[in-house]
């Protein structure tokens, strides 16, 4: 008589920090299917479809610069307001849309979580992705906003060459949005009060990003390092550097740089040692 033997594989997520590169490029089409049902999702049986991408940061920088400038007159640094104010909601909405959706991912994505494995922390990476779909879709109405203002305004001034700061923006939002993210989607799964904080913690990083006011209203004292500290701040002075005449301040860059690496680490690190109570939560 035959012996049947049964081989159990107990499969468990890795303890302390751990990344696992290997890991996600072997599911990396998992990532992929995650981020486009979600593009698809968001934009099905809309009438303008992809471009409500644009519609946010269009109508917001109109009412931008008509209210704050026109009205309040506030300082744009010499830079054209509409260029002003739509730099600086390109990377805000990037900003914000990534830490509230990827806060969410988890919870939101329970049903899958309890079915299959696979590594959890595609989830909030996929809606970073997501942030960064929208960003570059709003991001080619910002060049045909630059080219306009080049061809038709003879006082306006671009550097080429700093247009190269875009990717370290871009990589410095990524960073601390994931950092954010992760953390938040993590204790949420644990705390639902969370959910309820996060539009409040939103809220109150929109009055520390220089949106609507320049980075230079603080150019001297520890207000400007406390500014620093919001990584998104880097990224709005950097999306800004090719239209200001003067230098980019390397210290205030790299304090937003390092914080944005260190939010990610310990967003890494804290999803990690979260994620092995997931299924029993969510």
């Amino acid at each position: 008589m035959n012996k049947i033997t049964e081989e159990i594989n107990w499969i468990k997520p890795p303890a302390g920090f751990s990344i696992d590169l290997k890991e996600l490029w072997q599911y990396r089409e998992l990532l992929y299917i995650f981020s486009w049902r979600d593009i698809t999702s968001k934009y099905k049986q809309t009438i303008f479809g992809f471009l409500w991408a644009i519609v946010q940061p269009l109508s917001m920088m109109l009412l931008f610069t008509f209210f704050f400038s026109g009205t309040l007159n506030i300082s744009t640094d010499e830079i054209p307001p509409p260029i002003f104010y739509f730099s600086g909601l390109l990377i805000w909405n990037f900003f914000s849309a990534a830490i509230t959706n990827a806060s969410n991912s988890m919870v939101s994505n329970g049903h899958i979580i309890k079915k299959i494995y696979f590594p959890r922390i595609i989830l909030p990476l996929a809606y970073i992705f997501i942030a960064l779909f929208d960003f570059l879709i709003a991001f080619v109405i910002f060049i045909l906003l630059l080219l306009f203002y080049v061809f038709w305004s003879p006082n306006f001034a671009v550097s080429i060459i700093e247009f190269l700061y875009y990717p370290l923006a871009i990589l410095i939002v990524i960073l601390s949005s994931f950092g954010i993210g992760s953390t938040l989607a993590a204790l949420n799964v644990r705390f639902r009060d969370v959910r309820l904080m996060i539009g409040f913690l939103v809220q109150f990083l929109f009055f520390l990003t220089p949106v609507i006011y320049p980075v230079s209203i603080f150019s001297r004292g520890s207000l400007r390092y406390l500014l620093a500290l919001n990584p998104a701040a880097s990224a709005v002075k950097l999306m800004r550097a090719p239209f200001v005449s003067e230098a980019i301040a390397p210290d205030f860059i790299l304090i937003g740089t390092l914080t944005s690496i260190g939010l990610f680490l310990l967003g890494v690190y804290l999803f990690r040692k979260a994620e092995y109570y997931f299924a029993d939560l969510v």
